[in-house]
């Protein structure tokens, strides 16, 4: 049983002590008795995965839900780049969490460039990283990728995962020229037919149709070849983890309770996404919200990592000639935080 199946119970326990509390302070004679001070609220800044999208509206939905609030955090939520910036920002004491690829994070790990951080939870628990081509063109499978022209955000993880999905796709990926850009940008530049493809996320389908004016998107996920990986994860600084471990639970877990309301209630949380950032449409941001649900839930424990399916992550990287040798998951995981 998940989570999910638990939460009303909670939330209604929540929810009758709030109101104990409430009428206690409302029977006293004075207006001042029996008022307690608000807690003090540690401030923490929190960076998305890519942008405002609204596959990153849970962490809006968590602040909105008050789910930060009781775990006793005022949490900045901004939009974040890819990899290598949002661990730059972690690694500057500018963040405190961020969301990265967890392919690149092993592949960083196995590189011994992800030295100062670990993962301490799980978003979505199969990548999300995909291929996408307008419909009705001459791309229709991953084979017709090859000698293509493909955009992709500025040092994301498409690229570095590329030539092992194209071995295993069946063509060879030598012939392919990439473009960088902002993820913001990508949806604007398969539209105009300035690329071939981009690199994107299973669930930006529908902000990439709306960008194409409705026309169909070819969607290849790169989990039709590459297995066993997860998708988004969340990222702190050992340093924190060793100052502070109870912060880094408490947040993670008011960040996973937000996750699973965004996913079974999409549309109320495509407009606390919308609210809190007005350029985000309201329905595009629901549809992707809805797209996730199947990528978060699952015969596990949301939020939490599965050492024996990490051990066999790395494997797989290993055997794509991505990491020079093994590496022990603890090295770049801390499952202590969301339990296992």
């Amino acid at each position: 049983m998940t989570l999910i199946d638990r939460r009303p119970s909670r939330l209604a326990a929540l929810a009758a002590a709030a109101l104990l509390t409430t009428t206690a302070t409302g029977c006293s004679g004075s207006p001042e008795a029996g008022r307690t001070p608000a807690p003090h609220r540690v401030k923490v800044t929190y960076l998305t995965g890519l942008g405002s999208f609204g596959r990153e509206g849970y962490a809006w939905v968590a602040r909105e839900k008050g789910y930060f609030a009781e775990a006793g955090l005022d949490v900045e939520i901004q939009p974040g780049a890819a990899g290598d910036s949002n661990l730059s920002l972690v690694a500057a004491g500018r963040a405190q969490f961020a969301v990265i690829d967890y392919a690149g994070a092993v592949v960083r790990a196995g590189t011994d460039a992800f030295t100062g951080y670990r993962l301490v939870s799980v978003v979505t628990r199969q990548t999300l990283i995909a291929m996408m081509a307008l419909g009705g063109g001459d791309i229709a499978n991953p084979r017709d990728l090859a000698g293509r022209t493909i955009a992709q955000a500025t040092g994301a993880v498409p690229k570095t995962l590329f030539p092992a999905y194209a071995r295993l796709a069946g063509f060879d990926p030598s012939g392919v020229h990439w473009i960088q850009a902002t993820p913001q940008q990508l949806p604007a530049l398969l539209a105009a037919g300035r690329v071939d493809a981009i690199g994107q996320f299973v669930v930006g389908e529908p902000s990439v149709r709306r960008a194409a004016q409705g026309r169909p998107v070819v969607v290849m996920p790169y989990s039709d070849y590459v297995t066993d990986l997860y998708g988004n994860v969340v990222v702190a600084s050992t340093a924190l983890l060793e100052s502070d471990p109870d912060l880094v639970r408490r947040f993670t877990r008011a960040l996973v309770k937000g996750l699973l309301y965004a996913v079974d209630h999409p549309q109320e949380s495509g407009q606390i996404l919308h609210r809190a950032v007005p350029a985000v449409d309201a329905a595009t941001a629901a549809e992707e919200i809805a797209l996730m649900r199947p990528y978060v839930l699952g015969d596990h424990t949301p939020g939490a990592f599965d050492p024996a399916r990490v051990a066999r992550s790395v494997a797989l990287i290993q055997s794509l000639r991505l990491i020079p040798a093994a590496i022990r998951p603890e090295e770049f995981v801390n499952f202590d935080t969301m339990g296992s």
